[in-house]
């Protein structure tokens, strides 16, 4: 991590020193951005990496947690308009699909549309997912959360991160099933890929045709072997994946704008 202010949410993963384009992370609940430290390796010299730190998360955690997509999308979009412009491309997962696609609207709205946004494990907006953590006790959500396949044996048998991270989760659960977009939302214009883990327990994959309705620009969907978190299970096709819909986001915002 290059950027280590704790009162930023945007921090730099990966510099680049004559950079074309920013791929910008966004973590899916409870997550950080540590979960995207690995990709710096594998993105070409020329992609500056950026992911977001949640307010109440990581090394943000004496905030005050936020149960609001708009509310997270707000704090990232702010920062994004104070970086000198540059093709930027929007990875979301899960939770972070919708902060991304919130952040999309605000940029677009304020002319800085971004050039592709990549939803990954999420319905697509306004569609209420499927824990209703409102209902489930400490124990019963733990559960849920352990069983989704990226959570090591250890760690779900360790009572005390539990009761660390649960608030977290109520949280940005609540705000990934509370969501709904503004009525009348204007269509973006960039490109929009959705990656799928063919084994998620929370996300029909029938459903994700309908991302495609967020965007007058073409759509595309990838499916992946995996579960809900299979960006972190098998990362480098992923990875590989993400670069050439990035290449592909550029051409198309570069035809656009000539």
């Amino acid at each position: 991590m290059l950027r280590t202010r704790r009162d930023h949410c945007l921090r730099t993963l990966a510099q680049a020193p004559a950079p074309t384009a920013r791929l910008v992370c966004l973590p899916h609940s409870g997550g950080t951005m540590v979960g995207y430290g690995t990709w710096a390796t594998g993105l070409p010299p020329t992609i500056e990496l950026l992911a977001a730190q949640y307010p109440g998360h990581g090394d943000r955690f004496s905030e005050p947690l936020s149960a609001d997509v708009r509310a997270l999308s707000s704090e990232l979009a702010s920062e994004l308009l104070r970086l000198r412009p540059l093709p930027t491309v929007l990875f979301g997962h899960s939770l972070g699909a919708l902060v991304a696609y919130e952040t999309a609207l605000t940029l677009s709205a304020l002319g800085r549309p971004p050039s592709g946004l990549l939803a990954s494990s999420c319905p697509p907006p306004g569609t209420a997912g499927r824990v209703c953590a409102e209902l489930l006790s400490d124990g019963e959500l733990w559960s849920l959360i352990c069983s989704l396949g990226d959570v090591d044996a250890a760690v779900a048998d360790d009572s005390e991160l539990a009761e660390a991270l649960l608030p977290v989760l109520r949280a940005d659960i609540t705000a990934h099933e509370h969501y709904r977009p503004e009525p009348g939302a204007i269509p973006l214009s960039c490109p929009v890929r959705c990656y799928h883990g063919v084994h998620d327990p929370l996300v029909d994959g029938d459903v994700l045709a309908g991302w495609a309705s967020v965007t007058t620009g073409p759509f595309s969907l990838l499916e992946r072997e995996g579960h809900h978190f299979h960006p972190f299970q098998d990362a480098e096709p992923l990875l590989a994946d993400v670069v050439a819909a990035l290449d592909t986001a550029l051409d198309t915002d570069s035809l656009t704008r000539s």
